[in-house]
């Protein structure tokens, strides 16, 4: 398999942008029209007790078993926020299967909690799926510690994508990653400046964002269908890719 196509979304807990509606299998439905290979997702409920019992239409299994259902077959989750009524962290959908699975603390903050969730898949390629903190300072010790990760477990040579809610308004990120890692933002890569993800009915900010290395970018969207605006208050990126000849 040398082409994907590759999605990340913020889902807000299955929630729309004002908290009224309860919109998972919206969103289900929106990942599965998508026809995406692998998903990237931030903000995924993995057990909430509380909405269990006041949501009529709360699903017995978690919210990524949920999501990936019988389209995806390969699916990871990665616990980051830990509270009185359960969990809720990244997630990661995949086509193919994973052969390692890593969940790292990059916490700067007890009262933040925020975490990576790094799959390597069966051939090699390696995918990280982040959710940055909110505060400036926190952001970039967040990505030193993503950094210093990445070089001390990625081999330098492999396929790599890092997708996510980077919260970075100010795209500090870009410089770092592109010299340090090697990394080249999609979106911008395709059309020169990166995606405003957020709010999603009227976005303003690049929050949301993939990087990859060692593939092609062949095209890359925002998608701003109302339908798709109305399930999180953040908006999809989605990027057809190329994986290039590593041989």
């Amino acid at each position: 398999m040398s082409n994907f196509r590759v999605l990340t979304l913020n889902i807000h807990k299955g929630f729309s942008m004002t908290n009224w509606k309860f919109t998972l299998e919206r969103i289900r439905d929106c990942l599965r029209q998508s026809e995406s290979s692998i998903v990237f997702l931030q903000e995924v409920i993995g057990e909430n007790l509380l909405h269990q019992k006041n949501i009529a239409s709360w699903p017995e299994q978690n919210q990524y078993e949920f999501l990936a259902d019988s389209v995806w077959a390969h699916h990871a989750y990665g616990k980051n926020a830990i509270h009185q009524y359960g969990h809720h962290g990244n997630a990661i959908l995949s086509e193919l299967p994973f052969e390692k699975l890593v969940q790292r603390n990059i916490s700067t903050h007890a009262y933040a909690q925020r975490g990576l969730l790094h799959g390597q898949l069966l051939g090699g390629i390696h995918l990280v799926c982040v959710h940055l903190g909110l505060f400036e300072k926190e952001r970039r010790l967040q990505t030193e510690m993503l950094i210093d990760y990445i070089q001390d477990s990625v081999p330098a040579d492999a396929p790599l994508l890092v997708a996510g809610d980077f919260n970075d308004w100010r795209q500090r990120v870009h410089t770092p990653f592109a010299e340090q890692l090697g990394l080249k933002e999609v979106y911008r890569e395709r059309w020169g400046r990166a995606a405003k993800t957020f709010p999603a009915m009227l976005p303003l900010l690049a929050m949301d964002r993939i990087y990859a290395r060692g593939f092609a970018v062949n095209q890359v969207q925002l998608i701003k269908h109302p339908i798709w605006r109305e399930i999180s208050d953040h908006c999809a990126v989605v990027a057809d890719l190329t994986l290039k000849n590593t041989e």
